[in-house]
């Protein structure tokens, strides 16, 4: 909550025209472009990050497919993730999200100008249909992010158990996995501190359909996690 307080006070004089600006977008999403909701969300997440002490180390940008149609992996650590790939991603992407955060302020907000997808956990008939739609606009070229794990980890950079469930909409589009490694992205939000912080975020290299096709979902959860898991290991 302090650092969320440092971040409004540091851009008090831009706090009222981007939040004005946010919620249009967010309510009338059919009048932008996806590349025009990103720009906006870069924005005010590179205006936020300055005024709460927050730099953003991106790396292996140059693994991010270029053409369009993929779905990111990271590790889930904190309310913080979204924001901080935000920043470091060039290419605008969605994201399926729980239903418990959906009504969170700012992060609402943030999810309408992606068109996100909430997803209900103890609803399997609304969660099928979930994976069907984003399966079909990744296709047609969306980028998606899930957070495998389903719930943040209370272990710091440490990941919890990433669910073969979560790679059925990547698997039935065919389409890249690119894992994340996000690096003490719990601090600037989980910890009661404003002192700075770095966020790590790590694009590892993709994994594309013909290397996956014939592993099972809960084998490609698997090795996903082991991936991000070795480069925490190096950086953290």
């Amino acid at each position: 909550m302090k650092r969320i307080l440092l971040m409004i006070f540091r851009n008090i004089f831009l706090v009222p025209y981007a939040w004005c600006k946010l919620c249009y977008h967010a309510a009338h999403p059919e009048k932008y472009t996806d590349e025009e909701q990103y720009a906006l969300l870069k924005y005010i997440t590179l205006r936020a990050n300055r005024g709460g002490n927050v730099k953003i180390a991106a790396y292996g940008v140059e693994n991010i497919p270029e053409e369009n149609g993929f779905m990111f992996f990271p590790n889930h650590q904190g309310l913080y993730d979204v924001l901080a790939i935000i920043e470091a991603c060039p290419k605008p992407f969605a994201v399926v999200a729980k239903k418990e955060i959906a009504n969170i302020q700012f992060l609402k907000q943030v999810f309408a100008c992606m068109n996100a997808y909430m997803l209900d956990r103890e609803d399997v008939r609304q969660a099928m249909q979930v994976i069907i739609h984003v399966t079909e606009e990744v296709k047609k070229g969306r980028n998606y992010l899930i957070f495998a794990e389903g719930t943040r980890s209370k272990n710091g950079n440490h990941p919890g158990k990433f669910k073969g469930g979560s790679f059925k909409s990547a698997t039935k589009a065919k389409c890249p996995i690119v894992p994340v490694a996000l690096i003490d992205s719990f601090k600037p939000f989980d910890t009661n501190t404003i002192s700075p912080v770095t966020v790590q975020v790590h694009f590892l290299k993709p994994m594309y359909y013909e290397e996956y096709k014939d592993m099972k979902t809960t084998e490609i959860a698997a090795e996903v996690k082991r991936r991000i898991e070795e480069v925490i290991g190096q950086y953290a």
